[in-house]
């Protein structure tokens, strides 16, 4: 399937080299018109991947399943499904299966960094989704960040959120680039006259001010992890008009979009 925004995990074909236990599907790419962010899914066979270098960008993985041993720093820090790993830039990795079976990866690189210098917390490199707070946006979403700059991810916001089923949040964008990958559920997203089906392995591309609507048709919540660029909360969503359209949420000082 062909579309602006979303590439399907399954239409891309693995890239593999020689002698890697690494198959990686670049799903979300510059081609694409990603310009601050790419994404790549890793299918990766139980052993030790050959070392990884950040190089100028900030990395963000997510273990959709499998466990293993993150090997960074002299250090070897344990993680499993749902974890979020945070790598920063100039640093080198490489990651160690500990199952008997492969696990999968999502991987979004920042390109390069958005905005102004910001002020960072402590370093935090890998995250348990489970032990995040939940926060919540419009239509009953809820949202449980796993980066940002108060955990040492300076560019940006790496978050987990979930779509529940019912009426869908209004057609509304946001001031960050993003992009995401769909983990569970199903839905269309509805996007300058698009109409794309969600499912999970669906990898969407959302370019700042960018008016959009997910629509959850299935009978679960929608789940997707994504990152986006410069950092902010995930609840600041805006009307075409550019007011807020969540409660708490400042309007957009830029004014709204064309809803075309």
């Amino acid at each position: 399937m062909s579309s602006r925004y979303v590439v399907y995990r399954a239409d891309v074909d693995p890239h593999v080299s020689p002698g890697s236990p690494v198959r990686t599907r670049p799903v979300l790419t510059e081609r694409f018109g990603c310009t601050y962010l790419t994404e790549s899914v890793l299918s990766v066979e139980p052993g030790t991947t050959p070392p990884y270098a950040s190089g100028d960008h900030e990395e963000l993985l997510f273990v959709l399943n499998g466990h293993g041993r993150l090997l960074h720093n002299g250090t070897a820090q344990e993680f499993g499904p749902e974890s979020g790993v945070y790598i920063g830039p100039g640093e080198t990795y490489q990651l160690e299966i500990t199952d008997s079976v492969e696990a999968e990866i999502v991987r979004v690189r920042v390109i390069a960094p958005a905005g102004s210098e910001v002020t960072t917390g402590e370093r935090r490199t890998i995250s348990l989704l489970d032990a995040q707070e939940i926060g919540h946006a419009t239509a009953g979403r809820e949202y449980r960040i796993l980066a940002d700059p108060s955990t040492g991810f300076r560019s940006g916001t790496h978050f987990v959120g979930d779509v529940p089923t019912g009426e869908p949040a209004p057609m509304h964008y946001h001031l960050y680039n993003e992009v995401i990958y769909v983990m569970q559920g199903t839905g269309i997203l509805h996007i300058e006259g698009e109409r794309n089906p969600i499912y999970p392995g669906a990898c969407i591309h959302l370019p700042a001010r960018t008016l959009h609507q997910v629509e959850n048709t299935g009978e679960i919540p929608i789940r997707e992890v994504a990152v986006f660029v410069p950092a902010g909360s995930p609840a600041a969503a805006y009307l075409p008009d550019g007011t807020s359209a969540y409660p708490g949420q400042p309007d957009d000082l830029q004014g709204g979009v064309d809803s075309h």
